[in-house]
């Protein structure tokens, strides 16, 4: 099944490119899917099925966030893993122990508002980055939920930033 297809089946158009990202119209705004192919595949699945769950990275779930873009303002849709703990939750910006941030970081350090879809739960949440005491009690339940992030942590020189996300 193609992206279009995916799209027109849950009322939604592909709008055409803006650079390597595919677009799709959202109310007033268009919403960017991810030029990496795999991730293009589970944003297209949540947006047919209306869900998260049965979406997964090497058999681990993940939430969707809808991020807007630190330098273009527009808003790009971002899987990642689930890490949840007393309705909040973490993202981490691993980029598998590459020597830079994701530039999803970018985006929610500008931004730190924004919509996590969980499930079929979408809820407005405000993100602030962790560290110290906070940041290790975090990363253990992220390494606990994602066990390669450790591994991607040893890849890298760079402290891997943690976020936590509370309802707003």
């Amino acid at each position: 099944m193609t992206v279009t297809h995916a799209l027109t089946m849950v009322g939604l158009t592909r709008a055409g490119t803006v650079g390597r990202w595919f677009t799709v119209h959202m109310a007033d705004e268009t919403v960017a899917l991810s030029p990496t192919d795999w991730v293009q595949d589970q944003t297209t699945k949540i947006l047919e099925t209306g869900t998260t769950e049965g979406i997964e990275v090497f058999g681990k779930p993940i939430v969707l966030l809808t991020l807007r873009g630190a330098k273009t303002g527009k808003l790009r849709y971002t899987p990642v893993m689930r890490v949840e703990h007393d309705g909040k939750y973490a993202v981490v910006a691993s980029k598998g122990g590459a020597p830079e941030h994701p530039t999803w970081y970018h985006n929610i350090k500008a931004y730190p508002e924004f919509p996590l879809q969980d499930g079929t739960v979408t809820k407005d949440y405000v993100a602030r980055e962790v560290d110290g005491a906070e940041r290790a009690e975090w990363w253990e339940r992220a390494v606990a939920a994602y066990p390669p992030y450790a591994e991607y942590q040893e890849k890298t020189d760079r402290q891997i930033p943690v976020f936590v996300l509370e309802p707003k």
